[in-house]
């Protein structure tokens, strides 16, 4: 019985698409990161719209709050130009918009609105 010789090629071929299956996992993964980073503030606003509701607006305390939270989650430049920081009446529209960078490089925007129920 005799064998075929093989060629580097062949090795070659296989070596690369091991390195681009590898590369595009390393993609995939970096990617689930952030939709999961997103999905947490998703939840925080979720979390602070609901005080607002109660409260009529976003307190200070709250403001302090959400900004800690928020930076911990590796966000920067956070803003929450937008939002009702003055208290309002039963009834009437309050906003919660957040605004920031994820990981200094992504730009987001979470935007909630509801009606004061306090």
């Amino acid at each position: 019985m005799r064998r075929e010789r093989g060629s580097v090629g062949d090795i070659l071929v296989t070596g690369f698409y091991l390195l681009a299956m590898t590369i595009v996992m390393l993609a995939y993964m970096g990617n689930v990161r952030l939709v999961y980073r997103k999905a947490e503030i998703n939840q925080i606003a979720r979390k602070y719209i609901l005080r607002m509701e109660t409260a009529g607006e976003l307190t200070d305390a709250d403001c302090i709050s959400i900004t800690r939270e928020l930076e911990s989650l590796g966000v920067t430049e956070v803003s929450l130009a937008g939002t009702t920081m003055e208290r309002v009446f039963y009834g009437d529209p309050i906003v919660l918009l957040i605004r920031g960078k994820l990981e200094g490089e992504y730009e987001f925007e979470e935007k909630r609105v509801s009606t004061a129920k306090n």
